[in-house]
């Protein structure tokens, strides 16, 4: 009884495995039979044969070649290509000829793993397997199989040989590897299956490979045949899995492997590709696969080395096989084929039950309807911003931290650390090393011997290493050196340290030892997209949630992957990613060309941010009109009246929390100096609305100059440092100490504009400097330093900057002929910061904008960033209000706003009425909205050579770039 169970039960999974969904019947079934039967009718025996073989095309090649093919096509009938190495526009071009040359119109196959560029130039590459395996949310990997899928259609390929569904227990696997989603069987399918349908939902067949499976295999079937030395259970449980789970999903075809398999086929010399017993009896009988069965390239030496060409296509096509791909001898093949068919070897039926599926095949495709392929904006479409935006997606999703000992990641608390960048490996890290300064001061140390490079990694307590790899191919060793192993250990012995690998998770076997290691990520790639995403990832510009496909020692185990949430830092991007056409957008660069052309400025840069993503980032000209240097990222620029909302006005928010001032304080009750003056009785709060009826500035240097000879007078000025001249103005130019109380008795007793209303006046900022340094007893400079600049990672945004960078980094300003006489260089530009050393409450603070934005960022996400909070909300929407609007006041507290009056144009009237900024006499300007989400940063030096340069500021163009920004949004 028990017997006849389980021969029932065998029967009844036989018949559930035949009953197999087909997967090459068209939904309208009844048509495809029609178009697949009038084809077979006007058939010969030779021009069926002719289907079987899918031979290798190339784009790069000659004449003859074409020639070859052609001849192909005529004369041998030959039905399916398969397109090698070229270019798109090419293989567009010869597509179209074959295929106008074909009597039943060519399958065409394509080798594109992660993306056409696999084989073809100037196309898309996405990441290798591993990569993906990583990415918990499947429906990417569905968006990645429709993505290349298009591409594919786009230039004429109905079949992509992908994905591979080998599952890699074997970590020395030669071939697959990289190309694999990893070890574990569940992932690998649910993986795979994500992947087909996204493929086939447009139309493109997938190809599950390589059957019955090359995963634990430690030689490569390009160069000998394989041996899997696996019973029939073990495979059957892992290797086979995949295929079972895809054939009910759908799969439209399947590649069979060159493999040697005692367990699958008694005769160890006949590869799997070629066995009977693998391809119909398992295949297509135990599994009931219906779909097209294709074999692997037919030139590799796991078959080549077999039998003669011929003989070998002869044994695929009797083991079960529908198509040949890459067969070496197409002539000699189809008359062996034509004797076996004329010997009855190769029955009638057996041909026709192929050819059939050829033809099905075909029609699914829609070749039952051809029509050529329009190069017309190939490029563009096979290289749309809607890549990039999965590229990153994909990135993002897949990084894996497998450490994260005392939550050293996202790095945080940037004002207590020391980082060192230390590359190992072969390959490069530029574009990694390039990201991570985005966020904060970052030390490249190398040395060639370990013992210099130690004592150079003395003064820093945290060391980021890189280790880079080729990027070229999956194929690509990746393994640690012995050198950079013991380098690794020794690093980690004595620092703390956060290890990046951009290679395959296998180079973490030889790794003795990961005790000393705090952090330890895995990239997957060197790619400079990788590079950059992972930099960010750092840092906490996005979640991290990437999980281990595969298993390291008993280190780590497959499916481990530690989440690190966002940080609320800058993210850099593309507009798309971001809610923003890139094509729209891009206007700004011709608003640049203008600006150059026009000599508004020598240059400068601009940044653009959404909803804290940044999404465009250019630096443009020259540091002068005589072109010597060009403008880096890493420059900064005098941001002249910016340093109102960027150092003094968050010092003022902070001293209001901290109860320090009040905002309904009179000048009086807090300077003793201004008690009694005509300032007295001034409310902070209408100094720092423009409404206290200050005067707009004071030329304080006119003072001190001979009214005569315009010259500075010796009374006030040295050319050297002394003990009382010790204001340094400029080069060589040096103030009386004292004069800085004078500064301060001009304005005690400069007279009051008459009219009450809106006056922009740079005297409050005076006097708010004064106030902020005698309640927290430090200089201004000392005070935003240390509260927002150092945790922010803002190393590139200081007062004095020639105290922390060299004039190289710094661009110049004004040819200064009316004070200080010189070109101004490293010296504020305002003539009275200049006279308070350099340390202004409105103007002195230099910055780049990638630093400007950081604040501004900080300012719109309510007083948080880095995972550190600087202000509370209710403080930022105190300040950016308006509270003298009805007297046609646009300022709200230190910050600027949209206009009011018709005439005035602080922005492009295109932003929100939430919006807030300023803008600076030297060129720069800043805008931040908190309803589109927009930052939105100019750095120039407009006023070099002279100020009188006024082409920037009569023309609008940092504004009509702010209007280019709104346009650009896309709707939601």
């Amino acid at each position: 009884m028990k017997k006849i169970l389980v021969f029932l039960a065998l029967v009844v999974i036989q018949l559930s495995n035949a009953q197999q969904v087909d997967p090459l019947l068209a939904k309208d079934a009844e048509a495809q039979n029609i178009w697949v039967d009038s084809i077979m009718k006007s058939m010969s025996v030779d021009e069926k044969i002719g289907q079987l073989f899918m031979i290798q095309a190339y784009s790069n090649k000659d004449k003859k070649h074409e020639q070859f093919i052609t001849s192909m096509i005529n004369k041998y009938h030959v039905g399916n290509l398969i397109f090698m190495q070229g270019t798109p526009e090419k293989q567009v071009t010869l597509n179209n000829k074959y295929q106008s040359l074909s009597k039943v119109p060519l399958m065409i196959g394509f080798d594109g793993e992660w993306g056409l560029d696999m084989r073809l130039k100037n196309t898309y590459r996405f990441p290798w397997n591993m990569a993906l395996g990583a990415i918990k949310d499947q429906e990417l990997l569905k968006e990645t199989g429709k993505r290349i899928g298009e591409h594919c259609k786009r230039v004429g390929i109905h079949m992509n040989f992908a994905p591979v569904v080998d599952i890699n227990t074997n970590p020395n696997n030669p071939i697959i590897g990289n190309r694999s989603f990893g070890e574990d069987k569940e992932n690998v399918t649910q993986k795979a299956i994500a992947f087909t349908e996204g493929m086939q939902s447009v139309g493109v067949l997938a190809n599950a490979k390589h059957f019955p499976g090359h995963g634990d295999t430690a030689t490569d079937s390009h160069h000998t045949l394989p041996t899997i030395n696996f019973s029939e259970q073990r495979l059957d449980s892992i290797e086979l899995y995949p295929y079972r789970k895809m054939f009910d999903a759908g799969v439209a075809s399947v590649m069979t492997a060159h493999l040697s398999i005692p367990s699958l086929e008694a005769n160890s010399k006949l590869p799997t590709s070629l066995s009977k017993r693998v391809v119909t009896n398992l295949l297509q009988d135990k599994l009931g696969f219906q779909g097209l069965v294709i074999t692997d390239g037919l030139n590799m030496k796991g078959a080549a080395n077999y039998s003669s060409p011929a003989e070998i296509d002869l044994a695929a096509i009797l083991a079960g096989n529908d198509m040949l791909l890459i067969p070496q001898d197409v002539p000699e093949s189809i008359k062996l084929l034509k004797q076996a068919f004329e010997n009855g070897t190769l029955t009638e039926e057996r041909l026709n039950k192929s050819v059939r599926k050829i033809l099905k095949s075909k029609y699914l495709v829609g070749l039952n309807n051809y029509k050529s392929i329009s190069t017309e904006n190939l490029q563009k479409d096979l290289n749309a911003p809607y890549d990039e935006v999965l590229h990153r997606k994909l990135i993002k999703n897949s990084i894996t931290v497998i450490k994260n000992q005392d939550d050293i990641l996202p790095i945080k608390n940037l004002e207590d650390k020391k980082i060192a960048y230390v590359s190992l490996g072969d390959d490069k890290g530029k574009s990694f090393y390039k990201m991570l300064k985005n966020y904060t001061k970052v030390d490249v140390v190398s040395d060639k011997h370990l013992s210099v490079l130690m004592q150079r990694l003395q003064k820093y307590n945290l060391v980021i290493v890189g280790f880079h790899k080729s990027n070229k191919h999956p194929w690509k060793g990746y393994k640690f050196s012995n050198k950079d192993l013991v380098w690794l250990q020794e690093i980690a012995r004595t620092k703390k340290i956060i290890l990046d690998v951009f290679a395959s998770p296998y180079s973490l076997l030889k790794v003795k030892s990961f005790t000393n290691i705090e952090g330890l990520v895995v990239s997957y790639q060197n790619s400079e997209l990788a590079q950059e995403l992972s930099a960010q990832a750092l840092f906490g510009a996005f979640d991290v949630k990437g999980k281990l496909p595969v298993s390291i020692n008993d280190d780590f185990k497959v499916g481990e992957g530690v989440v690190i949430n966002n940080n609320n830092v800058l993210e850099y991007t593309v507009p798309e990613e971001a809610g923003v056409s890139s094509e729209k957008l891009s206007i700004i660069n011709k608003r640049i060309d203008t600006i150059l052309k026009e000599k508004m400025t020598p240059g400068g840069q601009v940044i653009v941010a959404r909803n804290g993503k940044v999404i465009y980032n250019k630096n443009f000209g020259y540091h002068t009109h005589l072109k010597e240097k060009k403008v880096k990222q890493s420059d900064i620029y005098d941001l002249a009246s910016l340093t109102k909302i960027l150092a003094s006005l968050p010092m003022i928010m902070k001293a209001e929390e901290d109860k320090k001032i009040s905002l309904f304080s009179s000048l009086g009750d807090v300077l003793p100096r201004f008690k009694e003056s005509n300032k007295d009785t001034l409310l902070l709060k209408e100094i720092l609305s423009h409404y206290g009826r200050l005067r707009s500035w004071i030329p304080f240097y006119v003072n001190t100059q001979d009214s005569i000879t315009k010259k500075n007078s010796n009374k006030y000025y040295r050319k050297k440092r002394t003990k009382k001249y010790n204001i340094k103005v400029a080069k060589d130019l040096y103030l009386t100490k004292d004069y800085r109380d004078s500064i301060y008795k001009h304005i005690v007793e400069s007279e009051q504009r008459e009219r009450v209303g809106y006056k922009y006046s740079d005297l409050g900022y005076y006097i708010f400097k004064e106030l902020l340094e005698r309640k927290y007893k430090k200089p201004l400079n000392k005070l935003v330093e240390e509260n927002f600049y150092q945790s922010l990672g803002a190393d590139r945004m200081t007062y004095l900057p020639l105290n922390k960078f060299s004039k190289s980094e710094i661009v110049p300003t004004e040819k200064d002929t009316y004070y200080r006489n010189q070109l101004v260089h490293g010296y504020v530009h305002d003539m009275g910061a200049a006279m308070l050393g350099g340390v202004g409450g409105h103007a002195g603070l230099f910055a780049n904008a990638n630093d400007v934005a950081k604040i501004m960022q900080m300012y719109l996400q309510k007083g948080t960033y880095g995972g550190k909070k600087y202000l509370d909300s209710e403080t930022l929407d105190k300040f950016n209000k308006r509270y003298y609007a009805d007297k046609k006041v646009r300022r709200g507290l230190g910050f600027d706003k949209p206009q009011i009056r018709p005439e005035e144009k602080p922005t492009c009237g295109c932003v929100s009425d939430k919006s807030f900024g300023h803008s600076g006499f030297t060129g720069t300007y800043t805008w931040a909205d908190p309803e589109s989400g927009i930052v939105y940063v100019f750095l120039s030096n407009r006023v070099y050579p002279t100020m009188r340069n006024r082409g920037l500021v009569k023309s609008n163009m940092r504004t009509k770039i702010q209007e280019d920004i709104q346009n650009a949004i896309l709707l939601e």
